[in-house]
């Protein structure tokens, strides 16, 4: 046996012997009743005999910890690689609110929808990315901020971007249909529906990582920043409710479909 074996403490002379024995070969003391069962290792060295059980959550703690160390891997990786996308759907739209404000211009002028709209189809690309004011755009952006780089690194930059442009611009469509059927003349801009998309896509694939690693959840800050989001209708006039919404539901969507069938 080698010395690393040495792991027992006789009770009686307090001496390191080897785990296998019954006695104390120093003092002749009892130990235990029986040798363990032995059987041999990884390295060829004699073991004592593990059950069932005792195996099946080994390798279940193997598993986990390959997990954590692969995805913490990932995440230093990534940390070298800025996120583009998120970069950019904060970027253009403070570039164009600078712009506007410099010339003059109306929101109507610069890429926001006004309803009803009959076939100027490319507001609804455009309208997420303007905004009526700096404090509407800093809540936007902070959300895309805190869940956008996530959303990256699972997804890859361009198919994170289109999904977030999509979630704004279904968003907008979505918005743009509930304000005709009621027969308003408004004005939506903004982009709230990218925002809870970021969140609901995020939340998808942070509860998927979660159930497999096995690890705890914290759903409280995600229901903060929601509801912040949701509730921004009620202090910005092109803030659209069901534009923001229907953002989410998209981004709710995309995250599903990512975990379900992308593989986690």
């Amino acid at each position: 046996m080698s010395e690393t074996e040495l792991n027992v403490v006789c009770k009686s002379c307090g001496a390191e012997v080897s785990p296998y024995v019954t006695e104390c070969p120093y003092c002749g003391a009892r130990l235990r009743k029986r040798a363990p069962d032995l059987e041999l290792g990884g390295g060829g060295e004699l073991e004592p005999k593990q059950s069932k059980r005792q195996k099946k959550r080994d390798e279940k703690a193997r598993q986990k910890a390959a997990r954590q160390a692969e995805a913490k891997s990932e995440r230093s990786v990534s940390l070298g690689v800025r996120p583009w996308a998120t970069i950019s759907l904060i970027l253009i739209p403070a570039i164009a609110l600078i712009v506007r404000v410099a010339m003059g211009n109306a929101l109507s002028d610069f890429g926001g929808v006004i309803v009803p709209f009959d076939n100027e189809w490319w507001r609804l690309i455009t309208a997420p990315f303007a905004y009526l004011s700096v404090g509407y755009l800093f809540a936007v952006g902070l959300a895309i901020a805190l869940f956008g780089p996530g959303l990256e690194r699972r997804f890859g930059t361009l198919p994170a971007f289109l999904l977030l442009v999509a979630c704004g611009a279904l968003g907008t469509l979505a918005g743009s249909a509930v304000a005709d059927q009621r027969d308003v003349v408004t004005v939506i801009a903004g982009g709230n529906g990218i925002a809870l998309g970021a969140i609901g896509a995020w939340f998808m694939v942070a509860r998927s990582d979660a159930r497999a690693s096995g690890e705890a959840f914290e759903v409280a800050g995600v229901v903060v920043s929601a509801a912040v989001i949701l509730l921004l209708p009620v202090v910005v006039p092109t803030a659209d409710f069901w534009s923001g919404l229907a953002g989410g539901l998209v981004g709710l969507l995309g995250g599903f479909t990512a975990t379900r069938f992308g593989g986690n």
